[in-house]
């Protein structure tokens, strides 16, 4: 009864302030909840179908839900059975495509063009220009301001809900003094700091040859190099947990971290509510999958190989899932961290868009979204409406039920999608996803429509990191329609979007003035 009672005092006052706001332009669907909060479009029937789901839930279970994020690296969008990939593209991957078949996918989910970007947003429910983690930090890489004493973890806001959380795999968000996982927030880290490539690099002979064999640049740079997977404990201090010492320990890295995270859900199955990020090291170059997996992939490239191992351990985690008890009682969340890194290739993944990693064309930011939660989400769903990887940080506090103890003095871009996900053939509640590459203001996805105002010029084939350039538009932002024009081939903006442009500034313009009332930090990177 309490849960219904303040479900409907919300509605009420949403509905009331959603009556009172001016609007800034007459396709703007949103209301401000709180100052320093997303705007969000108003589903109030959504949000009492949630409230009834969750109190139900809660009654029966005594417990708040567990939370399950597999994130993996550099995958893309079409590498997943279900948008295309799979067996088509040599890597099948029937326990992904499994939960997206028994739950709901998102055609139209957004991450950011970079591995620490993304990241960033996963973990702080804010868009990397405001945190300052806005590019990859790189080995050796020093900050001017520590972002995690600003920012603001989920783990940690948990952690009040009585959480125990953990982030198994790769963190690349810093790993300065008082920066892992298990210094800002989290129960438990287990896993790489930085990057899969931070450690192969010194040890494949034949591709860092000009770095390996020449004597003075061998000696300085091996100063950086990692000595394994690190340990570390709430309050506790960084450990090596395992050592890679060759690409024989490199190969079992993503199997060390599905034993992480297996005797994680055991250990907390039942006792308390547990929230897990379980971070692939895959498919990150340089690719070098599990003995087991070798030549494993129809394909038989070390990639795909990489893809098959990956699906093999969501298939073993969700079993374990299962067998423990809290199947039901645990919502998962399947995505990938930014678009295929086309720049590798053939050490890549795939999409069927333009561009990838490292742009802002739909290649570099939109990846696979699955949600998976067995009787609270039905199965069979695909919506192509917008949602983005901050959400997740919001579904995550609601579900935990911690949403008040957000910061007034940071703004979040994160929206609470709960509802979203819990109502079948729901609707979002975002009005717009907005990127940025590093700290360049790029686009706009706005209903089926993407606007450009800086765009990706590659100068080379797939060489989308390495030899592009970014370059303001001319006379008239570059507009497609996404439904006709996936590939975002040929702007026709000027002709069939004049209608929608002054929506889409208004836009624009609000959120960027946030940035003015709530500053964004600086950590010095520099580019």
């Amino acid at each position: 009864m309490k849960h219904q009672i303040l479900g409907l005092f919300f509605l009420i006052s949403l509905v009331g302030n959603l009556a009172a706001q001016e609007k800034i332009s007459v396709f703007d669907e949103t209301v401000v909840v709180k100052d320093n909060l997303e705007p969000v479009i108003p589903r109030p029937l959504q949000e009492s179908i949630a409230e009834k789901k969750l109190a139900s839930l809660e009654s029966r279970t005594g417990s708040k839900p567990n939370i399950l994020i597999f994130l993996v690296d550099d995958l893309g969008w079409g590498d997943i059975g279900v948008n295309g990939g799979g067996v088509a593209v040599g890597a099948p991957t029937p326990h992904v495509d499994k939960l997206a078949r028994e739950g709901k996918q998102f055609k139209s989910f957004y991450s950011t063009p970079t591995c620490t970007s993304s990241r960033a947003a996963l973990i702080t429910g804010r868009l990397p220009i405001r945190s300052g983690l806005t590019r990859p930090l790189l080995s050796g890489d020093k900050v001017s301001t520590n972002p995690w004493k600003i920012e603001v973890s989920q783990a940690k806001l948990l952690a009040n809900a009585g959480y125990k959380s953990a982030l198994i795999g790769k963190w690349h968000i810093g790993e300065g003094e008082d920066m892992l996982p298990h210094e800002v927030g989290f129960d438990y880290f287990y896993g790489l700091p930085a990057v899969q490539s931070d450690y192969t690099q010194y040890l494949v002979d034949r591709q860092y040859a000009d770095m390996i064999r020449n004597k003075d640049l061998h000696d300085k740079a091996f100063q950086m190099r990692p000595e394994g997977l690190i340990m570390g404990h709430k309050g506790g201090p960084r450990e090596v947990g395992f050592e890679i010492n060759n690409l024989d320990d490199m190969r079992m890295v993503d199997e060390k971290l599905k034993d992480e995270s297996i005797k994680f859900i055991n250990e907390n199955a039942g006792e308390n509510p547990f929230f897990l990020v379980h971070s692939f090291t895959a498919i990150h170059n340089d690719t070098y999958s599990g003995k087991d997996f070798i030549g494993k992939s129809p394909a038989a490239m070390p990639v795909k190989d990489a893809i098959v191992e990956m699906d093999a351990i969501i298939g073993e985690i969700m079993d374990v899932l299962e067998a423990s008890g809290q199947l039901e009682n645990t919502l998962v969340f399947f995505t990938s961290d930014n678009g295929a890194n086309e720049d590798v290739f053939p050490d890549s993944g795939y999409h069927p868009w333009r561009g990838g990693k490292g742009t802002t064309w739909e290649g570099g930011v939109r990846v696979p979204g699955i949600a998976y939660w067995k009787g609270m989400i039905e199965p069979g769903q695909e919506t192509n409406e917008l949602i983005d990887l901050t959400d997740l940080y919001m579904i995550s506090l609601r579900l935990g039920g911690v949403m008040d103890q957000l910061p007034s003095n940071l703004y979040f871009d994160g929206i609470d999608q709960t509802a979203y996900l819990l109502t079948e053939n729901g609707h979002s509640k975002r009005q717009a996803i907005f990127l940025w590459n590093s700290t360049d203001f790029c686009a706009v996805r706005w209903k089926d429509y993407k606007i450009h105002f800086q765009i990706f010029e590659t100068k080379a084939p797939r060489r989308n990191l390495d030899m592009t350039t970014l370059t303001r538009v001319g006379t008239a932002p570059w507009v497609f329609n996404l439904n006709v024009d996936p590939k975002e081939m040929s702007s026709e903006g000027h002709r069939y979007f004049e209608w929608g442009m002054p929506a889409v500034i208004a836009f624009q313009k609000r959120h960027l003035a946030t940035m003015k009332k709530y500053p964004n930090t600086d950590l010095g990177l520099g580019f």
